[in-house]
């Protein structure tokens, strides 16, 4: 059988109880009703796990497609009931039980549009295994860069982008403060309408408390994204993760990833190469996806190109909250093709 909450997890206690319910920015924080499975229980609805229900592999495990029951949860058949996508811990990776422990006590209490919706878990042996709701449409690291999906056109990437920042937006602004600690482009998937959801919250981290401007703790996250005050001191501040944003919406509009070496030597680092460019608008023209085939309202992009230059700055401090993000993409996606922008939000 497997072991269930409020059970400790060996001697690590992993609490999810919340006292309150609370909503705010669409979301809220809710009394968790998580399934626990056995781990026969999701062998069966993953048809033990064959290779040709794998749909993804990151540093915790690999991810499978699984079938249950709409309301018991039970195993069913392949197009039966609903889909669920099944994350196998890596029984070797001495990172897996906390990061399977951070998934259940974060994604378990919060309910959000753009947060996945964690369904369960299972905890046998060495065996650690979360299940969530499956999004269709996969990452949109796999859409970017992947070659076979249709390019993406620049409304539907400014909806993700404002999906994946109101998702943040929430996090900061809930309860008690939340740092994502691992935004990038692979954490973020796209339902059928491709409604932008944020996964996998194995590195996330309460914010800072007591007035406190940081938290220190040891440097984890995927390079390329992580604040550079975050990798040379430790220090972890909320606007850490808006950094990691900036980085994701660049990507988003250049169609290029963050770090690539098969690019020419001065073109390795995306941010280093790309940042002298988004304040020239003719130097911006040359480096936006070249598959939107120019069809892009040019004022919007070089209003995203000021967002993403105030979202890398070096000090956390100048950074825009993700709230005020989330407002100016907002005024971004109103911009039509040869039309004066509106104001934005000053940030």
């Amino acid at each position: 059988m497997g072991n269930c909450f409020p059970k400790p997890v060996n001697n690590h206690s992993t609490s999810v109880q919340i006292p309150t319910m609370i909503k705010k920015h669409s979301g809220r924080i809710v009394i968790p009703n998580l399934k626990c499975f056995t781990f026969s229980e999701l062998q069966s609805a993953t048809r033990n796990f064959r290779p040709d229900t794998m749909v993804g592999e990151g540093g915790f495990g690999r991810v499978f497609k699984g079938w249950v029951d709409g309301e018991t949860y039970a195993p069913s058949k392949v197009g039966i009931g609903i889909a669920v996508a099944v994350k196998k811990s890596n029984p070797d990776s001495a990172q897996g039980l906390k990061e399977w422990q951070a998934e259940v006590k974060f994604l378990g209490k919060f309910s959000h549009p753009n947060l996945v919706k964690l369904v369960g878990y299972c905890w046998e042996d060495r065996e650690f295994l979360l299940v969530y709701e499956y999004i269709q449409k996969g990452s949109l690291e796999n859409h970017l860069f992947k070659k076979g999906p249709e390019p993406l056109p620049w409304s539907t990437r400014i909806k993700i982008a404002i999906g994946a920042a109101q998702g943040l937006a929430f996090l900061h602004t809930t309860e008690k403060t939340v740092i994502y600690r691992d935004f990038k482009s692979a954490n973020i998937l796209l339902d059928g309408d491709f409604n932008a959801k944020l996964s996998d919250f194995g590195f996330a981290k309460l914010g800072p408390t007591n007035g406190a401007s940081h938290v220190s703790t040891r440097v984890v996250g995927t390079y390329g994204y992580a604040a550079p005050e975050y990798i040379a001191t430790s220090h972890l501040y909320v606007k850490s993760d808006v950094y990691g944003f900036g980085v994701v919406l660049l990507e988003i509009i250049t169609g290029l990833r963050v770090v690539d070496t098969n690019r020419p030597s001065s073109q390795h680092n995306l941010v280093e190469w790309a940042r002298p460019a988004l304040p020239d608008k003719r130097k911006l023209r040359k480096i936006i996806d070249p598959r939107l085939e120019n069809d892009y309202p040019s004022k919007g992009a070089g209003k995203a190109a000021e967002l993403i230059l105030r979202c890398l700055e070096p000090d956390p401090k100048n950074r825009p909250s993700m709230e005020e993000v989330v407002v100016s993409l907002q005024e971004i996606r109103s911009i039509q093709p040869n039309q004066q922008p509106t104001n934005l939000l000053p940030i």
